[in-house]
């Protein structure tokens, strides 16, 4: 179904919409909301502007669904975990240049 949303974009030349959707794979369908779980950032916004093509997509499909948007946290990067596991084992002596 994500899949042919993602069909609809494309034919509807909605390129950073389309492109956008194409890398999403956290989505599901719960009590009639289709919902889209992405990290936070510029993917969201993308999202959250396009909101309505996705929803004629919906339509379109003869699906009578809420889309819902869900911001997942991002994952830290290697380097941040491993300077928040050292704050917190060195406390204040610890000083981070750049970070």
């Amino acid at each position: 179904m994500w899949g042919k949303i993602v069909l609809f974009l494309k034919e509807h030349r909605a390129v950073a919409l389309h492109m956008a959707c194409g890398d999403i794979t956290d989505v599901k369908i719960e009590n009639e909301r289709l919902v889209v779980n992405v990290e936070e950032g510029m993917l969201a916004e993308i999202l959250k502007d396009g909101r309505r093509q996705i929803e004629s997509a919906l339509r379109w499909q003869g699906l009578d669904l809420k889309l819902e948007i869900n911001l997942k946290e991002s994952k830290s990067l290697p380097q941040q975990q491993d300077i928040n596991t050292l704050k917190k084992i060195l406390g204040n002596k610890l000083t981070v240049i750049g970070g």
